[in-house]
């Protein structure tokens, strides 16, 4: 497995720019995400776990608000409507499961 900085990111939607690792059931995503970029409301079949390195994310999740920031953690499970706007240029780690094939 090469080391992280060798994996080359892919910017999914505009601001995002993600290098991943799967495995047979689960899917590890490190996200660069620059201030102001957006990720529109959506859902998926994976429970996903999120954790922000650096920087700060307003989620709204399950129709409540939130705003993470470094160190903070939260669960988003299956088919659980969210969206995100990074308040500042972050750095988030997401885990999925099952993993995530459209991000192969």
């Amino acid at each position: 497995m090469p080391a992280l900085e060798e994996i080359g990111a892919r910017e999914i939607i505009p601001g995002f720019f993600g290098r991943f690792i799967h495995g047979e059931q689960s899917s590890l995503a490190f996200w660069d995400i620059k201030k102001g970029s957006v990720m529109p409301e959506h859902q998926h079949p994976h429970e996903q776990i999120t954790f922000v390195t650096e920087g700060a994310i307003q989620m709204v999740i399950g129709g409540k608000e939130f705003l993470f920031t470094r160190g903070m953690c939260h669960v988003i499970p299956p088919h659980t409507p969210h969206s995100a706007v990074a308040v500042e240029d972050c750095t988030v780690i997401d885990s999925f499961s099952p993993a995530r094939d459209d991000y192969r």
